[in-house]
């Protein structure tokens, strides 16, 4: 894996496609826990808890399991509703045993015909696990990408790392499997390419650990603070694509945004960047494809 350092102010202006100024991805995470580990080593969540201390992996943390399933029993749900309301497509992450023991979500998704990106194969494991045994983490990786096929009927496009940790090979593994942008690169406002091994490119379309749900749980945020976090990230990347275009991403998680007493701060963000011109409620697939065949035009290498 190797990218090009080209700071913003040396890049060509970004266009992107009907003119539009900002790309809004609206990502939601359908991801799967196993209730415990085969091992005694601390269980790895993969996110905040709503109960803290950290139990052995083959003990059962009933609250924390409980209140993540709430996202997938009823919290998605809510948010499939909400977004149907408000005619915007998500752009969905999808680990492999959620495919398998939450296909009614899966179901619910394609039935909408949005975006499903690979998020590895279950929450709790972790790509760096396997930082010094490449044969291993491809292993990780094209079990995954096998379950996701036989689901969405189709070979994936994109990738997200559990909890964005991958590993130096993971670029490289997934351009030899054949997908076409990645997620886990948290550098930019802007799609480049990443170059590999093999010679074939990888589109970055970062995701975002700031402008993320999780945020109302570990900055304390309540509803209208939490639209205010969109809503300042929005107006101040609106801007700045009068010139260049941006993007902007929000995490989003169907247990804690999904919740009846936050879901308000989402349905207002959508509302009030609907009544913007130039803003693109976009996938990340569109993205990377757009930026395939015009990204020359953008960033130029230095030499």
């Amino acid at each position: 894996m190797k990218y090009d350092y080209v700071p913003l102010p040396e890049r060509k202006p970004l266009r992107w496609p009907n003119d539009q100024r900002l790309a809004v991805i609206l990502t939601i995470n359908f991801e799967y826990w196993d209730p415990v580990q085969d091992s005694d080593k601390p269980y790895y969540p993969g996110g905040p808890g709503i109960v803290g201390g950290n139990l052995p992996g083959n003990v059962y943390d009933n609250p924390n399991f409980t209140w993540r399933e709430y996202g997938q029993r009823v919290g998605v749900w809510r948010m499939f509703d909400l977004f149907d309301a408000e005619d915007v497509q998500a752009s969905c992450t999808l680990n492999a045993k959620m495919a398998l023991e939450r296909p009614e979500v899966v179901r619910a998704a394609l039935e909408r015909n949005w975006e499903l990106v690979a998020h590895n194969y279950v929450q709790d494991e972790l790509l760096t696990d396997y930082m010094f045994d490449e044969a291993a983490e491809r292993d990780v990786i094209r079990k995954t990408l096998n379950v996701y096929e036989e689901a969405v009927g189709k070979k994936a496009k994109g990738w997200l790392s559990s909890s964005l940790r991958s590993t130096l090979n993971t670029i490289d593994i997934l351009a030899e499997e054949g997908l076409l942008f990645i997620m886990d690169l948290l550098n930019d406002d802007q799609p480049y390419l990443v170059q590999t091994r093999s010679g074939r490119p990888m589109v970055s379309v970062s995701y975002t650990s700031e402008v993320n749900d999780f945020s109302f749980l570990r900055q304390g945020l309540t509803v209208d603070t939490g639209f205010q976090m969109f809503k300042e990230q929005f107006d101040w990347l609106y801007a700045e694509s009068a010139t260049s275009g941006r993007f902007m991403n929000i995490g989003l998680h169907p247990h804690v945004i999904g919740q009846p007493f936050r879901i308000r701060a989402l349905r207002d963000f959508i509302r009030y960047a609907k009544q913007f011109e130039g803003v693109w409620f976009a996938t990340r697939e569109e993205i990377a494809s757009w930026y395939i065949d015009n990204h020359q035009d953008h960033i130029v290498p230095r030499t």
